[in-house]
């Protein structure tokens, strides 16, 4: 069965763009007129995603103003952290949320343009807790790599550093929620650390290797970047 649901982690600062951009949550900002976050939405809606949850927190007023004017009421739902809990802990919260036992994750500032046809049969067929959707990159030190044994299971994670080349995590995952709520997890944790890099290896998680378009706009030349490759998408 395709994915249908998506929840969306948006409820970061984006202290790295406040030279350049009004204080705002990082999803919420401006390129060429619009929220990052409305071609987020707009590409998911597109690939077949009929249902969000939303994770917010700092000044999730302004994003829960954008979405009632943006999306159906019975088409999304938004789950507030009182206190931020990590990455980890604000997906355990807004998983309560979910209604399908597999969903897609994707973070509120980064665009992945993956298919999700073909990762929701990738995900099934390999019957995994997590997979995560890779992206094939060169020449980076923003993100750290990882890496696959040949039947796509993950074996690590590695630090940031330089690579030449390798895969990098786009932000985006297909998790199966019954089992994620089985895992001994705390209120307060990173998905990536505490999650992801602290099971790899002994825990089926997939990557799902896609060369197609992405962008993170957490730094300030890529979100000058979006300004010229986004403006047409909607």
């Amino acid at each position: 069965m395709p994915l249908k649901e998506a929840l969306i982690l948006a409820g970061g600062l984006g202290t790295r763009l406040r030279p350049i951009v009004p204080d705002i949550p990082k999803c919420m900002a401006p390129v060429s007129g619009r929220p990052f976050l409305q071609y987020l939405i707009s590409y998911f809606q597109f690939a077949g995603i009929k249902r969000f949850v939303f994770s917010l927190g700092y000044q999730h007023e302004l994003i829960e103003q954008f979405l009632h004017s943006s999306l159906a009421a019975h088409s999304f739902t938004s789950v507030i952290e009182v206190e931020p809990l990590g990455t980890g802990g604000a997906i355990l919260l807004a998983a309560t949320k979910m209604k399908d036992e597999s969903v897609l994750v994707a973070n509120g500032d980064t665009l992945f343009k993956i298919d999700i046809s073909e990762l929701s049969m990738f995900h099934k067929h390999n019957d995994a807790d997590c997979t995560v959707c890779l992206k094939p990159m060169q020449s980076f030190d923003r993100y750290g790599a990882v890496i696959l044994r040949k039947d796509f299971t993950i074996e690590k994670f590695e630090e940031k550093k330089y690579y030449d080349n390798g895969l990098i995590s786009g932000g985006v995952y297909a998790l199966q929620i019954p089992r994620f709520f089985h895992y001994s997890l705390p209120q307060k944790f990173s998905f990536e650390k505490d999650f992801l890099e602290a099971n790899s290896g002994r825990r089926k998680f997939m990557g799902f290797v896609q060369d197609k378009y992405f962008i993170d706009i957490g730094v300030p030349a890529d979100y000058f970047r979006a300004q010229a490759e986004l403006k047409e998408e909607i």
